[in-house]
């Protein structure tokens, strides 16, 4: 496919790939950075397939396999996530650790050790083992752990290609080693994954509440989705791109982990909280679930900045990947993202709002400037 800008023609991504990408985007898979961009029509804009802001209508989304191509369609890139860097700002080691990930990506399913990395990159071993936590803030092991994930989930979503040969050509010595190291990444079984996530049913309810309509949508593994919207439809609808090929299913009534969903995003508007008791199905890379541990470990009443949760991490230079993991955090107020401000105390974006950020705030008794 092409699109024509005055006499040159731009190649953009070909439709034959697009419905998996177009996956990938509404996932912000961070592990396909790098391999395609997406631009929205509406607003001349390219992104990283990770960006944290929120997902445009299908409709309105062009794919591009370089920034150039996007750039020469008339697209400029997101001031958000920055599609035109490649690695954080202000380290050093920055350059060395990209070399290293590009060689993770294109070896993922080799089991490399330490010592054969370093010397096929020419990074030293110390540098990797250190640069990666405070670059990227997961191991070495973890993040080509995560690579090999990825090449499965590009192998077994192919036509005609049976589970078993995907596993071993992505590198896993057996299906029990797939789910043993990846289990929590899946979010779905193998078969359901192939399918795009045909056949998954996901049980959902709306409900008034101080922040406007809310959705909270479950699997039968535990909660997947807890949003604010102006209304119903609007939920729905972006539920329904979050998870296009799976069965939705509007409760009648409010029961089991939908409503203890419903009564305890409630209760974080009074004197009582609930705790949640309910357990959670949804799917992050190794960074984002310690982002939002990190959240979920600022107590009631106090908020942290940007640039403190990343400190804590070990990752002192990483306030805007801190951010980018913050906005993409699914389930509103059982990961408290509301929590995370800026360094100057003032409140800034919010993926439902920042007067629903402020009005949480509110409810929590924190003080700060309008």
């Amino acid at each position: 496919m092409t699109m024509a800008k005055g006499n040159s023609r731009v190649s953009a991504v070909p439709s034959l790939f697009a419905g998996r990408q177009w996956q990938q985007v509404l996932e912000r898979d961070a592990s396909a950075d790098g391999q395609f961009f997406y631009a929205v029509k509406s607003t001349k804009i390219y992104c990283k397939p990770s960006c944290p802001s929120r997902r445009p209508t299908r409709k309105q989304v062009a794919f591009f396999p370089t920034q150039a191509a996007a750039e020469a369609a008339g697209y400029r890139p997101c001031m958000r996530c920055e599609p035109e860097r490649t690695a954080p700002k202000d380290d050093p080691q920055a350059g060395a650790i990209v070399a290293v990930t590009e060689y993770l990506k294109e070896h993922a399913e080799e089991r490399t050790k330490l010592a054969d990395v370093a010397k096929a990159t020419g990074v030293g071993r110390l540098t990797i083992l250190r640069g990666f936590k405070r670059v990227l803030g997961v191991s070495p092991g973890q993040y080509a752990k995560e690579q090999r994930l990825a090449k499965f989930k590009d192998k077994v979503r192919q036509p005609k290609t049976r589970i078993t040969d995907a596993i071993y050509e992505a590198g896993f010595g057996s299906s029990s080693r797939l789910y043993e190291k990846s289990e929590a990444s899946l979010g779905m079984t193998p078969r359901v994954m192939r399918a795009g996530g045909a056949g998954l049913v996901i049980r959902y309810c709306t409900a008034a509440s101080p922040l406007g309509r809310m959705l909270v949508a479950a699997t039968d593994v535990g909660v997947c989705s807890i949003a604010f919207g102006k209304d119903d439809v609007e939920l729905v609808a972006e539920l329904r791109e979050r998870f296009n090929k799976a069965q939705l299913v509007q409760a009648k009534g409010n029961t089991g982990w939908l409503a203890d969903g419903v009564a305890f995003v409630l209760s974080q508007m009074g004197e009582h909280p609930l705790a949640a008791t309910f357990p959670l199905d949804v799917r992050a890379t190794a960074f984002q679930q310690r982002v939002w541990k990190a959240l979920q470990a600022i107590p009631r009443g106090e908020t942290r900045s940007y640039g403190s949760i990343a400190k804590d991490l070990g990752r002192p230079t990483a306030a805007r990947a801190v951010g980018m993991a913050i906005g993409s955090n699914p389930v509103a107020v059982v990961v408290p993202c509301h929590r995370a401000i800026k360094s100057d105390g003032s409140l800034s974006g919010y993926r439902w709002g920042v007067e629903r950020k402020k009005k949480l705030l509110d409810a929590e008794a924190i003080r700060h400037p309008h």
